[in-house]
């Protein structure tokens, strides 16, 4: 019998794929700029919605983004949109999906400008994970100087759906947070990978 481990308190355990994703990937650093672009538009897609929705239709979208390549998104044009919405597959939002392709546009002159997304992001915590002691729900913070600084530079540059609760979620997927409850048997184990990270 598999013994009880203690999880964050989002997650249904009757969802194998929303706790697969807590125990793999949530809070896990990333500095490959294919991944952040992809949590940059599923993040995106989210807004308004739950997580679990947009997490359902991930390999939908990795389909219908080119596997979430920003080269190949950013010359998505109103063909590609007509298609994208005629998807059910994933969030049929032309706002949303606009948003994604600009994005793409916007995400390509960053990597330009600091010669990774990776490196232009992880500015923002100064390159190294903030760790908060989470107990409860109503400990989670759905904002932060940090995401709301990254959320400013981001709409300055012409980026689109990145708010500040949007950045704060963004930054908890990608590690940027580590925001695993006290208690949570992933919060050391992400913590005891820092060192093999360098930070």
């Amino acid at each position: 019998m598999e013994k009880q481990v203690s999880r964050c308190p989002w997650v249904d355990l009757t969802k194998k794929d929303y706790v697969d994703y807590h125990d793999s990937e949530w809070g896990v650093p990333v500095h490959d700029d294919r991944r952040l672009f992809e949590f940059l538009i599923l993040e995106g897609a989210q807004a308004g919605l739950s997580w679990y929705t947009v997490l359902r239709k991930r390999e939908q979208y990795r389909l219908a983004f080119e596997q979430f390549d920003p080269e190949k998104v950013a010359r998505y044009d109103e063909q590609q949109v007509a298609s994208l919405l005629g998807n059910p597959g994933i969030i049929r939002n032309r706002l949303k999906i606009l948003a994604a392709i600009n994005n793409a546009r916007r995400f390509l002159g960053i990597q330009e400008a600091f010669g990774s997304f990776a490196a232009y992001m992880w500015r923002f915590v100064d390159d190294k994970p903030i760790v908060h002691d989470i107990i409860t729900l109503s400990d989670y913070p759905i904002t932060s100087p940090e995401s709301n600084a990254m959320s400013k530079d981001l709409r300055q540059r012409g980026f689109k759906f990145v708010g500040p609760t949007i950045c704060y979620a963004h930054m908890q997927a990608i590690g940027m947070v580590n925001d695993h409850t006290v208690d949570c048997f992933r919060r050391q184990e992400i913590i005891a990978g820092y060192a093999g990270m360098n930070i």
